[in-house]
């Protein structure tokens, strides 16, 4: 057996694919240490809890967040624990570095962990690096890993140019990811490139809120895209559950969006 191909590798990523062939809708939440608090304190658990109840597959948290929530949450969704950090306040905002470790996020309950990489950033070379030695830890351990994989850096004109994406989420799959989170392309034959020639799975990235968010979202999902990745689309909603729920429907039903 292919040490990539752990029993406790497969229960994990089942518990993630427990809708069978139904796309993704992963809701990272990692945002607070990137540019500042995303909810009021001690409202963490109840934000948790709307995106369970809307049906989202899994949720990304750092570390110190995942004692902040209940664990009833994760008996019908899957826990990724990010191990990746970096602020908007830093010289180099593109910057990215780890802040847990894969046994780290095993201790914490995780089925599953996430690392950041900008390609074309200053930092490059060590975030790939990160990812490589985090994908041999997750071998190791039997841990699937998401790669937010985003072009990225001073001499990135269009960080949803279809070579960019391509090359970032083949970087990715190369390096041992089992799922790539990137901002997949505008045009559907363009997503529909991206995800043929990638191995595995390709989440889209949702970004923000806007009238043309979700239409983006179903159109790659016809397109190819193995699920969505939406954060801010979902905790800045004025009812996150409500937009959980139409989030899940283009990625688990397929259901054409309307802007509303």
């Amino acid at each position: 057996m292919p040490v990539h191909d752990t029993f406790a590798r497969r229960v994990r990523l089942q518990h993630l694919h427990r809708r069978d062939a139904a796309g993704l809708l992963v809701v990272p939440l990692d945002h607070s240490v990137t540019g500042g608090p995303i909810v009021h304190n001690g409202q963490l658990d109840r934000l948790i809890g709307q995106i369970s109840d809307g049906g989202a597959d899994a949720v990304v948290l750092h570390k110190g967040a995942v004692r902040r929530v209940a664990a009833r949450w994760f008996r019908s969704m899957s826990l990724i624990v990010h191990l990746s950090a970096g602020t908007t306040l830093a010289p180099d905002p593109d910057d990215r570095y780890l802040v847990c470790t894969v046994e780290e996020a095993l201790r914490l309950g995780a089925h599953g962990v996430s690392v950041h990489v900008n390609t074309g950033s200053a930092t490059e070379a060590r975030q790939v690096a990160d990812l490589a030695a985090v994908a041999g830890e997750c071998d190791r351990w039997g841990v699937p890993l998401l790669a937010m994989v985003y072009p990225r850096g001073p001499g990135i004109v269009d960080g949803r140019a279809p070579d960019a994406v391509a090359h970032a989420a083949a970087l990715a799959a190369d390096l041992g990811a089992d799922l790539v989170k990137t901002a997949l392309p505008r045009s559907a034959a363009a997503i529909t490139a991206v995800t043929a020639g990638c191995p595995v799975p390709v989440l889209a990235a949702g970004g923000g809120a806007g009238d043309d968010v979700l239409p983006h979202l179903a159109a790659a999902m016809r397109a190819g895209a193995g699920g969505v990745a939406a954060g801010r689309l979902v905790f800045t909603a004025p009812d996150p559950a409500a937009m959980t729920r139409r989030v899940a429907a283009v990625v688990h039903d397929r259901t054409p969006a309307v802007a509303r």
